[in-house]
């Protein structure tokens, strides 16, 4: 049981260290919450929204891990380093742009719906 609170103790660690890290997860979360706020004012399934803001936001945190790793061994140029910096940082953004497809075609039907567009 020990074992598993250190657990749970380490990973709202890292949650807390990209929160006040950084601000691109901070601006995610924020967006996260709109959504959320509006699939329940829209009285949409808030289920695809809840799991395109944890997958953006695992993918944000995923991006900083690797970024800490990357920095931990060299800060020198390195090509490679770089191709793993770029992919885990288009990751996000493709996650992010899949989330906003979602929130188009949860939220714009809704949207008509409710102001008789």
């Amino acid at each position: 049981m020990l074992r598993l609170a250190r657990s749970f103790h380490h990973a709202f660690q890292g949650l807390q260290h990209c929160y006040q890290s950084q601000a691109n997860f901070r601006l995610e979360l924020l967006v996260g919450m709109v959504a959320l706020f509006l699939a329940v004012w829209l009285q949409v399934s808030s289920t695809p929204i809840v799991l395109c803001c944890a997958l953006v936001l695992s993918l944000e945190m995923f991006n900083t891990a690797l970024e800490a790793l990357c920095n931990a061994v060299t800060l020198e140029q390195n090509p490679h380093i770089k191709i793993a910096k770029d992919a885990a940082a288009g990751a996000v953004l493709l996650a992010s742009y899949a989330a906003i497809v979602v929130g188009i075609l949860e939220f714009v039907p809704a949207l008509r719906i409710k102001f008789g567009i």
